[in-house]
Order: C-alpha cells, then sequence, then structure tokens
C-alpha cells in the first residue's frame, strides 16, 4: 500500500475515532453522570427539610431520626433482590426502573400524612436509589475498560457530591418560600427529567442477554445458572470482609456521622461550624476522588485503597487520642480534616476492585451482595460507636473504628492483592 492512500485512509478514520469519542463521552453523560447528580441533589435537597417535616408530625428527636435509617435500610433490603434481578432480566431493565421508583418515592413523601406513612415512602426511595447504584455499578463493570474502569466509577460517586452539596440550599429555599412538602415534589421531577435521555441511550450490556428475550438459549451454562456459590470463590469472601470493616471504619465520616456527635457532645459545637466544616471538606473532596481514579487506571488499585484503609485507621487512632486526652477543638478539626480527605480518596474504590474480580455471569449479584455488604458497614459505625461510648467512652469507639480500618487495609494488602494486573 503506498503512502498517499494510506494517509488519505487515516485522515479519514481520524474524524470518525474522534466522532465515536465523543458520542461515548456524550452516552456516558447522560446515563452516568446526569442522573447520577439529580439523584445526589435530590438527597441534598431532602437532607435540611427533613428533620422539620418529621418534626410536623409531633414525634421526639430519636423518633424523628429514623427518616434517614429509613433510606438506609430501604437500600440495605434492595440489594440482594436488585443484584438477582439485573442477572435474571438485565441490567437495563432495573438502570430505567430505580429513578423511576425513587422519583415516585418522592411524590409520595410529598402527600405523607402521618410518620409511618413518611418512613415508608423513605424505605421506597432507598429501594430505588439502590437499583440504580447496583445496575449501573454493573454496566460499567460489563462495558468499562481495565484502564477506565475506575475513572467511571469514581466519576459517578464524585458527580453525584455537586447535587449533594447544591442540594440543601436549594431545598431550604424551596422549603422557607413554597412549604416544607415542595422540596420533595421538585426532587421527583428532577430525577424523573434526568432520568429520560437513558431511556434512548442505555443498552443491555449482561453477557449472554438480550433486552427483548432475556437469556439466550445458547448462551454458556454458567450465563444461566443463578446460583449465589459463584460469590464464595476466593477471593471474594475475603474482599467482602474487607469491605464490610472499611465501610464501618468510613462510616464515620458518612453525612457527618458519629463525628458531628462527638463534637457536639465534647466541645459543644453548633449546627453551623459543623455544617461549613462539612461542606468545605465535600468541595475539597471531588477532586480527591477524581484524581483517585486516576491513579488507580494507571498504577493499579491498590495504590490508592490501601494506604487510605491505614490511613483512615491512623486517622480514627488520632482522634481517639483527641478524645483520651482530651485536646482542642483545633485538634479535632485536624482529625475531622484527615478522614474526610481520605475518605474522599477511597470514595467508590471498592467497588473498583470489585468490578475487576466480579464473575461476568454474576455481576449483578456480586454488587449487590457488595453494596448490602457496604450498607451493613455504613449502619454498624453509629451503632458500634453508640455501644462503645456507652460503655466504656468516645476513646474506645474511636480505637474500635480504627481497627476496622487497620484490619481493612491487611486484608487487602495480603490477600485479595491485586486486580487490575490479573487482567
Amino acid at each position: 500500500m503506498s503512502e498517499e492512500p494510506r494517509a488519505e485512509a487515516n485522515s479519514e478514520a481520524a474524524p470518525a475515532q474522534a466522532a465515536g469519542r465523543s458520542q461515548g463521552y456524550l452516552q456516558l453523560f447522560l446515563s452516568l453522570h446526569l442522573p447520577a447528580v439529580a439523584i445526589g441533589l435530590g438527597t441534598g435537597m431532602a437532607t435540611p427539610v427533613l428533620p422539620l417535616f418529621a418534626k410536623s408530625f409531633d414525634v421526639s428527636v430519636g423518633v424523628a431520626a429514623l427518616v434517614f435509617v429509613a433510606t438506609m435500610a430501604g437500600g440495605f433490603a434492595a440489594s440482594l433482590p436488585a443484584g438477582y434481578a439485573i442477572d435474571r432480566f438485565g441490567r437495563r431493565k432495573v438502570l430505567l426502573a430505580g429513578p423511576v421508583i425513587a422519583a415516585g418515592a418522592a411524590f409520595l413523601v410529598a402527600t405523607s400524612d402521618s410518620f409511618t406513612q413518611l418512613l415508608i415512602y423513605r424505605f421506597i426511595g432507598g429501594w430505588g436509589q439502590q437499583m440504580w447504584t447496583v445496575s449501573r455499578l454493573t454496566v460499567i463493570a460489563d462495558t468499562g475498560s481495565d484502564r477506565s474502569r475506575a475513572r467511571q466509577i469514581t466519576s459517578m460517586f464524585g458527580i453525584q457530591r455537586v447535587g449533594m452539596l447544591s442540594g440543601p440550599l436549594a431545598g431550604g429555599l424551596l422549603a422557607a418560600a413554597f412549604g416544607l412538602r415542595v422540596p420533595f415534589v421538585v426532587q421527583g421531577v428532577v430525577t424523573l427529567l434526568a432520568v429520560i435521555p437513558s431511556f434512548f441511550v442505555v443498552r443491555e450490556t449482561a453477557p449472554g442477554h438480550s433486552a427483548a428475550a432475556g437469556p439466550r438459549a445458547d448462551a454458556a451454562p454458567e450465563q444461566q445458572e443463578y446460583s449465589w456459590r459463584s460469590l464464595l470463590r476466593p477471593p471474594i469472601p475475603a474482599l467482602f470482609s474487607a469491605q464490610y470493616l472499611a465501610t464501618t471504619a468510613r462510616g464515620a465520616t458518612l453525612g457527618g456521622g458519629v463525628l458531628f456527635l462527638f463534637a457536639a457532645y465534647a466541645y459543644d459545637s453548633g449546627p453551623a461550624e459543623l455544617g461549613i466544616l462539612s461542606s468545605a471538606m465535600a468541595v475539597v473532596g471531588i477532586p480527591i476522588t477524581l484524581a483517585a481514579g486516576y491513579l488507580m487506571d494507571r498504577f493499579g488499585r491498590m495504590v490508592t485503597i490501601v494506604p487510605g484503609q491505614a490511613l483512615m485507621g491512623a486517622g480514627m487512632v488520632f482522634l481517639a487520642v483527641v478524645a483520651i486526652a482530651p485536646l482542642s477543638f483545633t485538634a479535632f478539626v485536624i482529625g475531622f480534616v484527615w478522614v474526610h480527605v481520605v475518605n474522599s480518596m477511597l470514595s467508590g474504590s471498592m467497588q473498583v476492585l470489585g468490578s475487576d474480580i466480579a464473575p461476568a455471569h454474576a455481576r449483578g449479584r456480586f454488587f449487590g451482595a457488595g453494596r448490602m455488604v457496604s450498607q451493613a458497614g455504613f449502619m454498624s459505625a453509629p451503632l458500634s460507636f453508640a455501644v462503645l461510648t456507652g460503655i466504656s467512652g468516645f476513646g474506645a469507639a474511636f480505637f474500635f473504628l480504627a481497627g476496622a480500618g487497620g484490619v481493612s487495609a491487611l486484608l487487602l494488602a495480603f490477600v485479595v492483592k491485586e486486580t487490575l494486573a490479573k487482567r
């Protein structure tokens, strides 16, 4: 082949490749980033409004806290059924149904006539959000390459934070201007509008599966078998154990979590200063999360995960010392910043690691089980903190969380090990 025809072929191929990349970026934005921002925005709008909405039903503070637990419980309960449905009926159906259910639940919350109804609708909303998260992770595992999967997953979590940052301000202004129910109506509308493009751009990605006919009759036997036994093959049990311990340690930072509780009781801190500090950490955390995704794709998954879990454990040890000494509020702020920066580095990291080892014929169940493990870990953080604080004080509670982070780092370093090179 002469140089001239080859040059002409290259010149014709370049625009096609560029167009393909642009189309891929657009599809990624419409199917991943746009719904993530909408779901984050809805979650953020509800955060400052829910306590007041719950209070309007004349319930105590302890009972009112159940509005947040209900959403987490819905996500926990949805994990395994959503994973099974993803493998059995296809990724696309569950991916599209999740935001629709979440939007419907938001509309129902706005019509709540009793506190019991409010809890039920919040539970349904958590179920819908978990369906979207599990199916979206599965689609990324199906389609993402080894060298881009970490960036796709961490960008989903990072972009969702953008919505969560702007949501509280929007929700507070809407509630002040139009009433406590209006932010939930807006949440439902935004979620529905954001998922509409997905109906046109999302395609079925399950191996041996078509959107119209379900699993093919000629698919490999392991693709037709819907057994959970594949999730017991090494190193999956070790990964789930490390994931539970990791999220237990990180659960202290979730939504302020037990750190807010400690600051309120130990330093009489008000919500304003803690809210400003938390928002600042959320803004700083977005580029850290995106950078961690790049590093995992470039140098391997463990380059951020193992040091991050170790640093999380060390940060909890520092907070234990702050509580036992006791040290000043400035020392607490240093510990607060420490663990939140590390948490940003770890956001989505366990899902990235899991996407490398998830069995192709059981990815939905794998991520469903993984998300259930994560939810259990996040719930274990405040529970263990409450029990240990009552028995031995804040120091013992922080030391327990430190141990969870440290053991997780050891499991990941010596049992699970690196997954990117293997593939």
